[in-house]
């Protein structure tokens, strides 16, 4: 789980922001089951958070910081940053800060960069207010990499080692160790961290897939999603499998040859094709291929069902059975999903059914779900805390601001969204004078 977030000089932000998941003590008593303990403190963590803001406002660059973090971590070589530009010396450098739970402890990561190189980069491990480092990384301006890996010593010698060479300039010290290292020679601090960022973290661009996870392996999943599809009035009453041996007199032609040289084909193999197929190979030469398709079954009679590729549902239910995907993921395990424009192709009673079956699920206790939104709806005291609201707004140099619900005197009957969509809370877009637009192009030439 995401604790906090601080960046700048990155996009839109110039001066550093902070996106904060700590639960407020003012609001205790307020929707208690939306936090969860942070690890070795006496604070709490929120399960969710909604950014709002006008077009432009930079609440979708907030979640392409964390993707640039997550790619800096795993495997960016180069710097390839991009600083705040409309004020501000341009070799100033980029700085980012994220606290964040895995395997049941609290991290600190965070690194510092320029054009050319990772200044400054730091791991610790939080113990209440107690900061132990795990390793700090320097990058003089010849390009030299220094690494205190002290707290890594129960590593291994491998991981020492790889802290006495550095590792180039323009690459994380954990990119490094994730590229040179076998898994087993991580050590257990390094390993948790990673794994995190491999699978903890998830960052969703509007309409980029999360998912679905193969249903045709996960019968769980296939009644779930078929359930919940039916609950949200969507026309479908379930969802089944099609398993259709590919007709065709050499069923390798449907297989590319650098995917078949990949793959070696020892046993059945599942392939994504281009134009999304789903395929799976036998694994002996000559051997069936067969096309896997996902059919939503239509009740349109008493026992009449017509079953129909997913692909002529509806842009909504289509994307709601992709968002359903990280629902079924958080009930099997604890991960973040950081979701940009999670109200795109869906019905407000949707999105906001959405939100309540995650906060009332047992299930997905430890996982998290943040996202950016439009939807009003959501700006409700009986669904979500002061403290889960948050606002995004560009002030007078075109830099980003984040702020919070909780930054106002709000009583705990007032509506809100109301108060929001009038301006109260400013993040929305304030328009200028298009009569006059209107009345230049009314104009009679």
């Amino acid at each position: 789980m995401i604790v906090s977030f601080s960046v700048s000089n990155f996009r839109s932000f110039s001066s550093e922001e902070t996106l904060s998941l700590v639960a407020s003590k003012r609001l205790s008593g307020s929707h208690d089951d939306h936090a969860v303990p942070i690890p070795d403190s006496k604070e709490k963590v929120l399960r969710t958070a909604v950014l709002y803001g006008a077009n432009g406002a930079g609440k979708s660059n907030l979640f392409k910081a964390l993707r640039y973090v997550k790619s800096v971590v795993l495997n960016r070589y180069g710097t390839g940053r991009e600083p705040f530009r409309l004020a501000g010396p341009a070799d100033a450098p980029s700085s980012f800060d994220l606290q964040f739970i895995a395997a049941d402890k609290l991290y600190r990561f965070g690194f510092k960069v320029d054009d050319d190189r990772i200044t400054e980069e730091w791991l610790f491990q939080v113990v209440g207010n107690r900061q132990k480092i795990l390793y700090e990384r320097t990058t003089d301006e010849n390009g030299k990499v220094a690494v205190d890996a002290e707290g890594l010593k129960s590593a291994g010698e491998k991981v020492m080692a790889l802290a006495t060479v550095g590792g180039p300039q323009s690459q994380s010290f954990l990119a490094t160790v994730n590229a040179t290292l076998n898994p087993g020679d991580l050590g257990e601090e390094l390993s948790r961290v990673l794994t995190w960022f491999q699978e903890g973290l998830n960052i969703v661009s509007p309409g980029e897939s999360i998912g679905p996870d193969p249903l045709d392996q996960d019968p769980d999943f296939l009644s779930f999603a078929g359930a919940f599809l039916k609950s949200a009035s969507t026309g479908v009453d379930h969802l089944e499998i099609l398993k259709q041996e590919v007709p065709t007199d050499d069923p390798w032609r449907s297989i590319p040859d650098t995917m078949r040289r990949a793959n070696g084909y020892d046993r059945m193999v599942r392939l994504r094709m281009a134009d999304n197929r789903d395929l799976l190979v036998e694994g002996k030469v000559g051997g069936s291929v067969y096309e896997i398709s996902i059919q939503a079954a239509h009740e349109h009679e008493p026992g009449k069902v017509v079953g129909l590729n997913l692909a002529e549902e509806s842009d909504g239910t289509r994307r709601l059975l992709n968002l359903v995907s990280a629902l079924h993921r958080l009930r099997t395990r604890g991960a973040v999903y950081a979701i940009d424009e999670i109200d795109r192709s869906l019905h407000p009673i949707l999105v906001r059914e959405f939100f309540e079956f995650f906060l009332k699920s047992r299930d997905c206790g430890t996982g998290q779900i943040i996202v950016t939104t439009h939807e009003s709806n959501l700006l409700d005291q009986d669904l979500l805390r002061r403290d889960e609201i948050w606002f995004a707004e560009k002030d007078q140099t075109g830099a980003t601001r984040l702020y919070s619900l909780l930054d106002f005197k709000v009583r705990n009957d007032l509506e809100i969204r109301k108060h929001y969509l009038q301006g109260r809370f400013g993040a929305v877009p304030f328009l200028g004078n298009l009569d006059n637009l209107l009345a230049k192009t009314d104009r009679p030439e």
